[in-house]
């Protein structure tokens, strides 16, 4: 049957009518940016350990930072492809070891708002309740690493002791060294109250227990002391079944320039010619020997290898694995 060509223009004309509105509607529904990212959690095995990397947020580290001319630091950034203040990462990990499960540093709570403070919540969405921490282990007593330690006015981890090298809480728990302290800087006494406000309710319930330099802490889990970046600066090693993890905390506290050049320190260091040596022996250490590394303060997760490439090093990220 043959259709009229008046009827198939109007059909025409009938269908450009319909579809018309339903194209300006659907231009009209586009979806919101929701500008959020996934839950900062990351999980892998080492051996029978279960390691959980932890995001607490990220902060600028302003090129200023950097012990090094502001020309200099632009560049190493660039070479990276990071643009000066470089957003940095501040991590957490969480190690479950089938008897125990062990925080190691802890975020910055509320000190260090409104960036940071996210270590809870990542916590929870990982699986796992705050009461359930049977162990902290600090790295160092900077703010952005035992903030967290305080929800409130409550300890954030009711169950847990917390372990750290005595020479820290020797020196930013210690009230006539806070009163000799200047008022600002660094080293002010805004940082020794950060100290007391986050440790001192775990002090007087008598869960901070201390060592002194290398220490076996439990089967497969070491402390390794690395002073510089603070006196009582300490990494954790965590072996199982040939296989290991270095939780370094604050050994790489600018990663874009750091690993290109290890000899460059930073001004968050109290004695940054001791936490030059410390990079570089570690550095060679982690390349030749293939364990994982990984930092406080290394992009999210912050784990990875690393390599030796002439005089500097290349850190490699670990890829994404989905566990069996």
């Amino acid at each position: 049957m043959k259709i009229p060509s008046w009827l198939h223009a109007s059909c025409v004309s009938a269908a450009i009518a319909v579809i018309a509105p339903m194209a300006a509607m659907h231009a009209d529904a586009a979806a919101p940016l929701l500008k959020t990212q996934a839950p900062g959690y990351y999980r892998m095995m080492v051996g029978d350990f279960e390691v959980t990397a932890l995001l607490d947020g990220t902060s600028p580290m302003p090129a200023a930072m950097i012990d090094e001319p502001e020309e200099k630091t632009k560049r190493l950034m660039n070479n990276v492809y990071v643009e000066p203040p470089a957003e940095t990462s501040t991590n957490a990990y969480l190690v479950n070891t089938g008897s125990k499960l062990i925080l190691v540093d802890t975020g910055a709570g509320t000190l260090l708002a409104p960036t940071l403070g996210q270590l809870l919540v990542n916590l929870k969405a990982a699986g796992y309740e705050p009461g359930q921490v049977d162990e902290v282990y600090l790295t160092h007593l900077h703010p952005d690493h035992i903030g967290g330690l305080m929800a409130g006015d409550k300890p954030a981890f009711p169950n847990a002791t917390i372990y750290a090298d005595k020479r820290d809480p020797e020196l930013w728990l210690n009230q006539k060294r806070m009163d000799a302290a200047p008022s600002e800087g660094m080293n002010g006494q805004r940082r020794f109250r950060f100290a007391m406000t986050s440790l001192n309710a775990y002090v007087e319930a008598g869960k901070l227990k201390t060592f002194d330099g290398a220490t076996r802490l439990a089967p497969g889990i070491e402390a390794i002391p690395a002073p510089g970046h603070t006196p009582g600066h300490t990494m954790y090693a965590f072996e199982s079944k040939g296989q290991k993890i270095l939780l370094s905390g604050d050994l790489v506290v600018s990663a874009p320039i750091q690993f290109a050049e290890p000899d460059v320190t930073t001004r968050f260091d109290s004695d940054g010619k001791l936490a030059a040596a410390q990079r570089n022996k570690v550095y060679v250490d982690a390349a030749s020997k293939r364990y994982w590394l990984a930092g406080a303060h290394l992009s999210f997760p912050g784990i990875g290898h690393l390599r030796k490439e002439g005089e500097h090093y290349i850190f490699i990220p670990a890829t994404y694995t989905a566990l069996h």
